[in-house]
């Protein structure tokens, strides 16, 4: 199953900056492991925000909430998840 999430990051200005650091570096290792098994398949940064746009590849649901819920900044994020399905007039049978 694939799915769009799009998260918005919000880290507390008052957070110590080694605090916020360790927690990004856990982040960073954390999604680079799902993107070499494959579940996180795409991630791009929007432009000018602290926000991205990443594409997971999954079993179900339940799958993707606790991937979600293993961010480590998971708990200083808004998240929007978009299910997706291919459409008919794509010409392509992957998602190249």
């Amino acid at each position: 199953m694939l799915f769009q999430v799009r998260m918005d990051v919000h880290i507390p200005l008052d957070m110590p900056v080694e605090t916020a650091n360790e927690i990004k570096a856990r982040e960073k290792a954390y999604s680079q492991e799902l993107q070499r098994q494959g579940k996180w398949r795409h991630i791009w940064r929007i432009t000018g925000q602290y926000s991205n746009i990443s594409i997971f590849d999954v079993e179900s649901n339940e799958e993707l909430h606790n991937i979600l819920q293993g961010l480590p900044l998971y708990p200083y994020m808004n998240m929007e998840v978009t299910a997706l399905n291919r459409h008919p007039s794509s010409i392509r049978e992957d998602d190249r």
